[in-house]
């Protein structure tokens, strides 16, 4: 039989594993000072990462496009099936229940032709460029994400990213939390090993560390468990990112006010389909997530700004597998109940084949620090010094969306 000293051993072990190498690694880490009740601000910010590129001419249909139509006998959203959002644009049909009813409320804002400088369409160097926030020219600090510098510039105000590691754009001296909502409701110790493991790093250095990481994943564990219940009894759906999203409107309307989530499945390269198919059941889950999210927001939902970005956008032209490949200007969404919504908005172009950025692709005429920066100056008072600590060398451009 194993003894109890046995026993603490094992589980010491495991919370230094799931610490990271010594509790000293940057992808779960706690600050005390981070957890502070008082805030400069109510204001609740999420961004939403895309992984893979999604296809932003099935998003956002551009309806009077003959091109769109030509080079898409697959894969187009036909104009009687895409809904309705001005005389040029029209949304996917999986969107029809969860975020046009957004739409039509003003919530929700687009903005196509946006993106980054980057022009490698490697997935792993764009989402870096992104997350980043600095000049593509130049030395770049992999050790310094733009949501961590925000969250320098806007100081006591709870940060956490909803992934199971700490994504680059959080990434920096601020200690942000990340904790994966749909593994969270298994917790990595129960409460005697919690109280145990607590007590092994009294007047240790890393004891603050270790107790609130401790009571984060504890009081996460038993949340899920209280809404758990509530299910039994009709209560909400428990299905992917519908539920983790629900999770994530609880906490940041309870206790955070900057947030990261990121979505894969985006790199449509083979039978992409149209207004049914794999991007379709993507979107469809997305807008239910997201459509969610707001809900359990309450009163809160109005005061939140979510953003949607993508690392790039994909061809115009569909392959030879029903598909898409890497591009460069996506469309990216701005969603919140106090936004200027029901718009389309930024600089925009004519869609067609000799607008094409090399030929291929849409081009990028929003950048997106520039956008950000123009929604961060509205949002936190920020003057040109702060906006240039989050955005190095940034000119903001105010869409007014906020």
């Amino acid at each position: 039989m194993t003894d109890r000293h046995d026993d603490v051993q094992a589980d010491r072990r495991r919370l230094l594993q799931w610490l990271g190498a010594g509790a000293a690694a940057s992808t779960l880490t706690w600050s005390g000072k981070l957890f502070a009740a008082a805030s400069n601000t109510d204001t609740r910010f999420l961004l939403v990462f895309l992984r893979g590129g999604y296809d932003a001419n099935s998003l956002l249909v551009p309806v009077n496009s003959a091109d769109y139509y030509s080079v898409r006998p697959n894969i187009a959203i036909s104009k009687t099936d895409a809904l309705a959002l001005s005389n040029d644009w029209g949304l996917h049909p999986a969107l029809k229940d969860s975020l046009y009813p957004l739409w039509q409320r003003s919530e929700i804002a687009f903005v196509p032709f946006a993106g980054t400088d980057d022009l490698t369409r490697s997935h792993f160097e764009t989402q870096d460029s992104i997350e980043l926030g600095q000049p593509t020219s130049g030395h770049r600090n992999y050790q310094s994400g733009f949501m961590n510098r925000l969250a320098q510039q806007i100081q006591g105000v709870p940060a956490i990213s909803f992934t199971g590691t700490l994504p680059v754009c959080c990434t920096g001296p601020v200690n942000i939390p990340n904790v994966a909502l749909q593994d969270a409701n298994r917790a990595p110790f129960d409460e005697r090993q919690s109280k145990l493991l607590a007590a092994m790093y009294d007047n240790h250095p890393l004891g603050a560390q270790v107790k609130e990481g401790l009571n984060l994943r504890q009081g996460v564990a038993r949340m899920l468990q209280d809404e758990m219940t509530a299910a039994n009894r009709g209560a909400v759906s428990t299905r992917g990112f519908e539920d983790q999203a629900r999770r994530m409107g609880r906490l940041m309307r309870e206790q955070y006010r900057l947030g990261f989530v990121d979505v894969g499945g985006w790199d449509t390269h083979v039978n992409q389909g149209n207004a049914n198919g794999a991007l379709a059941n993507n979107l469809n889950s997305l807008g239910k997530g997201l459509a969610a999210f707001a809900q359990e927001s309450g009163e809160a939902w109005n005061k939140t700004v979510v953003v949607v970005v993508s690392e790039f956008g994909r061809t115009f032209r569909e392959n030879g597998n029903k598909g898409t490949d890497h591009g460069h200007g996506s469309v990216y969404w701005v969603l919140g109940g106090g936004i200027h919504g029901g718009q389309i908005a930024g600089e925009q172009q004519e869609v067609s084949i000799p607008k094409l950025f090399q030929n291929r692709d849409w081009p990028v005429l929003n950048d997106y620090r520039a956008m950000l920066g123009g929604m961060f100056t509205h949002m936190y008072g920020f003057n040109s010094q702060q906006l240039e600590a989050v955005f190095p060398g940034v000119k903001p451009v105010d869409l007014k969306l906020v």
